[in-house]
């Protein structure tokens, strides 16, 4: 028995829609697993980029925080040669203040200790010292404690100089973080 044309299709067709489903089963499968596998690499890559600006944020923030810290002890280091390079015998007692507001430790205590006698030497002389600071440069710092080299000039006047001497001055300062503040704990003259 010969089978015809319409006899084949017949039987085909059965066949055929399932080998179809079949593929296309297949299909939504592999679909299925493509779309898994790109959505655990789109969480991975989320999950790193996060973690990376995380990191990155952190970073800028230490370095700003740095930088505030150093740009704050040279501002007190300056302050500070300023305070101690500019008295006037006028108002010795205000300028006085002025280094020891900005002082603590030793420094404070042995410029509170010679306070009067510099106060009776200031007055009995007529000086009077303007200064300026030229440069200031943080040697080493950290958190709590500073040395700085500061250059200042003054023109003093006085007694035994009536027209005025200027004077360069090497300054080592050494600063503690107290209170929220940068204060001179110690004064070297150098070089």
């Amino acid at each position: 028995m010969s089978e015809g044309p319409e006899s084949r299709t017949a039987r085909d067709r059965p066949a055929r829609p399932v080998r179809v489903l079949r593929r296309l089963g297949g299909g939504l499968a592999g679909a299925a697993r493509r779309s898994r596998t790109l959505a655990a690499g789109l969480v991975a890559a989320t999950v790193v980029t996060t973690a990376l600006a995380g990191w990155l944020g952190l970073q800028v923030s230490e370095q700003r925080a740095a930088e505030q810290r150093q740009q704050d002890i040279l501002a007190a280091a300056r302050q500070s040669a300023l305070n101690f390079t500019s008295l006037d015998y006028r108002h010795y007692t205000r300028d006085s203040e002025n280094v020891l507001d900005g002082a603590t430790g030793d420094f404070k205590k042995q410029f509170a200790a010679q306070t009067r006698q510099l106060t009776k030497l200031v007055a009995k002389n007529k000086s009077v010292s303007e200064g300026q600071v030229l440069e200031a440069g943080i040697t080493r710092s950290d958190e709590r404690s500073a040395r700085v080299l500061v250059v200042a000039d003054s023109k003093v006047t006085n007694t035994a100089a009536p027209e005025g001497q200027a004077r360069t001055y090497r300054l080592q300062l050494d600063l503690t973080y107290e209170k929220g503040r940068w204060l001179t704990s110690g004064v070297e003259f150098v070089g």
